[in-house]
């Protein structure tokens, strides 16, 4: 006990001695346990450089924007969506290997699974809590939540879809949420500024400014010559979110992008907020979207030829039997100018006015047929649910049968007569010459069998939409399968009329309008 008591003792004073020699080196200076940094002097900038009444516009600019983005921020939510995903054992791998990587216990393999999490965007449009998105965005997917913008989330229900048009609706329980009214996307121009806002890459409330790049191309029949298309920066989880113009409207749905990356390239493209808001009304109302359709079928223009929208009008190539098209008497070769009042000198925009119209509506479609104006009646239908399939693509021409080893024809002798000099100057084809399309000249322009009508060997500056080489097959719905013919048809075209070519150039098949000098 003794020898217990003296060692604690001497610990005691050891301790005591070493804290007092630590103080001692302190006070001294002797232990440097802190570096010292000698003491900057430094002077802040007081004045902006530039006085703020110089760039007063600018300013006002900023606070507009700020109060049109902090007016949208709250209609605009984050979607988050899981999927379980059945895993397949996969053997040959090294069972630990496989335990490790799916991290969970090793008992009945062949029934792994995975949750596949993606994000998106989207917008409340109604004050019951409807939301818009992409179809793609929740496609297939088990749950789906959103995430509002005050930072609450809720689950989110499936009230309809259609891939076509890439759009679905959700509905969350959250009522007098704040909603985002439609704008006017038809009223849209290039050059319009537009805010792009949603949750690219999971940061939620991203916002990117641009403009309208470009609207309704005539020449693409993709569904790209329907979209928007934007130069406001959007990437992989803007998917669904709004498009924004300056009143804090919605004028369409982003959707997707043009990229080598795989991030944004300032080529983006939303769905038209008209399209959209047919698309919502008929998923609330019907369940599912009701199209309707007229029933023609058209075609692309020759490539460096005259376009639908330089035709004012489009080029009925065919018309499907027993649908609005057929019961109005529409005729293949008519150029539809006008449906329903409204100017139409695209497809896209033929396609979208269709849609926007009430079904079984009486109204009128004025064409030009053989260079008249012609006015008829039609009604728009419901489009078949076997209509994509039912109906081939928009044909390639007239196929006439011929036998399958039709007799050798001798060449004939180049038809090409001072008699074409004949045609009056100021006739829509005047500057146009031809020759019979005899076999080996099929050959030698590469175009496909069964093939019928006179070539192009001279064409002027007034015909410049046709070129050496064309084949032309009708003209006003008429064929030609001779110089004979061609120049009693173009004979009897009125000067000041506006006439509509079949026209083969190579491989590829379509119109060409020309009009009278």
């Amino acid at each position: 006990m003794k020898n217990l008591i003296k060692f604690l003792l001497f610990v005691g004073l050891l301790s005591a001695g070493i804290s007092a020699l630590y103080d001692y080196r302190l006070k001294h200076g002797g232990l440097n346990l802190v570096a010292r940094t000698p003491t900057e002097k430094y002077t802040l900038a007081s004045f902006p450089s530039i006085d703020p009444k110089q760039v007063g516009t600018l300013d006002a600019l900023n606070r507009e924007r700020r109060a049109l983005v902090g007016s949208v921020l709250p209609a605009v939510v984050s979607i988050k969506t899981s999927k379980k995903v059945p895993m397949r054992r996969q053997y040959g791998m090294d069972p630990f290997e496989f335990f490790y990587r799916n991290n969970r216990q090793f008992r009945n393999p062949d029934e792994q699974a995975m949750v596949q999490n993606s994000l998106g965007s989207g917008v409340i449009v109604s004050s019951e809590g409807h939301v818009i998105t992409n179809n793609h965005v929740v496609d297939q997917v088990d749950e789906i939540e959103v995430q509002m913008s005050d930072g609450r989330t809720k689950k989110a229900r499936l009230v309809g879809a259609d891939a076509t048009v890439d759009l679905a609706v959700l509905k969350i329980d959250e009522p007098n949420v704040k909603a985002l009214k439609f704008g006017d996307s038809d009223a849209v121009m290039a050059g319009d500024f537009v805010l792009a806002i949603g949750n690219p890459f999971g940061f939620e409330e991203t916002v990117t400014d641009g403009i309208i790049s470009s609207k309704g191309r005539p020449n693409r029949v993709d569904a790209f010559g329907d979209l928007l298309q934007t130069n406001a920066a959007i990437n992989p989880g803007n998917s669904g979110g709004p498009l924004i113009n300056l009143q804090g409207e919605i004028v369409g749905i982003n959707t997707a992008i043009i990229s080598r990356s795989g991030g944004s390239q300032g080529i983006g493209f939303a769905i038209p907020s008209n399209s959209v808001r047919s698309a919502l009304e008929s998923l609330l109302k019907q369940g599912r979207i009701i199209r309707g359709y007229l029933g023609i079928q058209t075609r692309n223009p020759l490539q460096g030829g005259q376009s639908d929208q330089d035709a004012d009008g489009v080029i009925v190539e065919d018309v499907i039997p027993d649908s609005p098209a057929a019961q109005a008497q529409i005729q293949r070769g008519d150029v539809i100018r006008k449906f329903d009042g409204r100017d139409v000198k695209s497809f896209p925009e033929l396609r979208s006015l269709i849609s926007q119209v009430e079904l079984n509506k009486k109204l009128e479609v004025e064409v030009v047929r053989n260079g008249k104006p012609l006015k008829v009646q039609t009604e728009i239908k419901e489009q078949p649910v076997d209509y994509l399939t039912s109906n081939t693509t928009p044909r390639q021409g007239r196929q006439p049968q011929i036998p399958q080893n039709p007799a050798p024809q001798p060449p004939r002798p180049n038809p090409q007569t001072p008699d074409d000099e004949d045609l009056q100057d100021e006739a829509p084809l005047a500057g146009v010459e031809v020759q019979d399309l005899t076999p080996d000249l099929a050959r030698s322009l590469n175009v496909p069998s069964g093939v019928r009508g006179v070539v192009v060997t001279n064409v002027d500056d007034s015909s410049a939409e046709l070129r050496k080489g064309d084949v032309i097959e009708e003209v006003n719905q008429q064929p030609v399968t001779s110089v004979a013919e061609y120049r009693k048809v173009v004979g009897s075209l009125d000067p000041n009329g506006t006439s509509v070519l079949s026209v083969c150039r190579g491989r590829t098949r379509s119109f060409v309008v020309l009009r009278a000098r």
